[in-house]
């Protein structure tokens, strides 16, 4: 059934270089945990950027129900998205906000919506499209201007303008350093381990993690696909060991990668260093190898169905 919750899918999916948009920066929860962004136009401005945004689009059978019934078209009709989230490990469900800012038939969405079982729910004067089970909502502040995400947080940003609260004034500046010199990016407030069940991570993973405090990072699409990060640690020396052992890591995948071309371009455009308290981690790659390597990688997901004889 075509719902609300696919809507929200839709959007998320197309989850960028200019400051990231002000607007949807204040609609954020002030105590978020993790942020990452977008600026579409920026990304479908290269020819890689705007292969990744089809690649998304192509692969969600959702966004296409969504376009064949409403003409929306993210690659052209969203201009930036946002996400953060405050949730915790172990939550019931996800928790968090995704923001768009595009152009929006708000007629006849809605009315798709609806028409397909969505519930109505009107809060600080603005209506939220819900799932039947009301756990996820999407609410349109005007026609360039989405929210989408757990009802609860959902009404929490159109509550946020008069309320006051809003993102510390140091997360903002990360927030702009970042979203101005990379076309997607995402960033942490708290230490990364913290966001993930400690089962999904184990062994020399999980060493490795709890010595990061916070982590930044972001990708810039071109005739080279360049990834930077960096990542903060208590100390100079915990920061020259997690150097250290990141670069042993990347040798040993060298080293297994030498029969294939890409990982091996990937490899070798890779160069971490330690500087003070941070680890800067930077990748380089031609954009027509790195399209090669997500083929591939495609294409090993892809189960082989074989035949009984």
């Amino acid at each position: 059934m075509f719902t609300t919750a696919t809507l929200f899918t839709a959007f998320a999916g197309v989850l960028a270089a200019r400051a990231a948009d002000s607007q949807l920066l204040s609609l954020v929860m002030p105590d978020a945990k993790l942020l990452a962004g977008v600026n579409v136009d920026q990304a479908k401005a290269s020819p890689f950027g705007l292969y990744v945004l089809t690649q998304l689009q192509s692969g969600n059978s959702g966004m296409q129900q969504l376009i064949a019934l409403t003409g929306f078209d993210p690659t052209r009709d969203v201009h930036e998205v946002l996400a953060a989230t405050n949730g915790t490990p172990g939550a019931n469900a996800p928790v968090g906000l995704v923001l768009a800012r595009g152009n929006f038939d708000l007629t006849t969405i809605t009315a798709l919506a609806t028409s397909k079982g969505a519930a109505t729910e009107v809060h600080g004067g603005v209506t939220i499209l819900e799932d039947p089970t009301k756990a996820a909502g999407i609410a349109f502040l005007n026609n360039t201007l989405v929210i989408a995400g757990d009802v609860a947080n959902v009404k929490a940003a159109i509550d946020r303008p008069s309320s006051g609260q809003s993102l510390p004034v140091a997360v903002v500046g990360v927030v702009n350093q970042w979203s101005n010199t990379e076309d997607a990016w995402v960033i942490t407030t708290v230490p990364p381990f913290t966001l993930a069940p400690s089962a999904a991570v184990g062994g020399n993973a999980a060493g490795i993690l709890q010595q990061i405090l916070q982590f930044a990072g972001g990708v810039k699409f071109g005739n080279s696909v360049v990834g930077t990060a960096a990542v903060q640690s208590d100390n100079a020396a915990d920061a020259t060991q997690l150097a250290n052992t990141l670069q042993f890591l990347a040798n040993i995948a060298q080293m297994q990668a030498q029969n294939n071309a890409q990982l091996t371009a990937l490899a070798t455009g890779l160069a971490i260093s330690a500087q003070g308290t941070t680890v800067k981690v930077s990748l380089t790659m031609p954009q027509a190898q790195f399209q090669q390597l997500i083929q591939q990688e495609k294409k090993a997901a892809v189960p082989h169905v074989g035949v009984k004889k």
